[in-house]
């Protein structure tokens, strides 16, 4: 009975951790599909439907970057980051003088999906050292004063082979960057609802 229960839980860790791997490597491998569609830097407020909405084709900020690359992989932020808050508001930044949800806007705007990762994903240490940032991973920084921006860890490395790029758009559409430590990081984050 013994080692019928630990060849069970053996499958069943296995399995999750090979779920997990293939998760960071689909979200690696969306992320950098992304950097191929033409995108302007758009920063608009736009009305979009509801769920599964998106900003007009070509337009974006850095967080359509996120929201887009977790959509190929059938996952809907703008609903998770809406359902939470729903239920939630009071935990969320109240910088921009809302009484309630904004389901056009709410998770396209970094503080929020930053709150959103930590309560529903998982906070990874911020250091400076490249190795503890990995394919998949979401990077939050403070580019100065209160502009935030976010990307994600890509399977691609450096020229020097020193670190991981990152996906981001920070004005010059959905690009590949080495820009993991151009700016202060300010979040570290993994999420992957299936696995929660």
């Amino acid at each position: 009975m013994k080692k019928t229960i630990w060849i069970i839980t053996t499958y069943l860790f296995v399995t999750t951790l090979q779920a997990q791997g293939d998760f960071t490597t689909r979200l690696s491998m969306a992320a950098l599909e992304l950097t191929n569609d033409r995108v302007t830097y758009d920063p608009s407020y736009f009305s979009i439907s509801y769920p599964n909405g998106d900003v007009p084709e070509g337009k974006g900020v850095c967080t359509d970057v996120i929201i887009r690359a977790y959509r190929k992989l059938g996952i809907d932020l703008q609903q998770e980051v809406h359902e939470d808050m729903k239920v939630n508001f009071h935990l969320y930044p109240k910088i921009w003088g809302l009484s309630g949800t904004d389901t056009n806007i709410d998770h396209r705007r970094v503080p929020n999906l930053m709150k959103f990762f930590e309560r529903r994903g998982k906070s990874l240490p911020m250091t400076d050292d490249p190795n503890d940032y990995r394919p998949g991973d979401l990077v939050c920084w403070n580019l100065g004063g209160s502009i935030t921006h976010i990307g994600i860890v890509v399977d691609k490395k450096s020229s020097d082979q020193e670190r991981y790029l990152i996906v981001h758009n920070i004005g010059n559409g959905q690009e590949l960057s080495d820009c993991l430590f151009s700016y202060q990081i300010i979040g570290h984050y993994a999420y992957q609802n299936d696995l929660q």
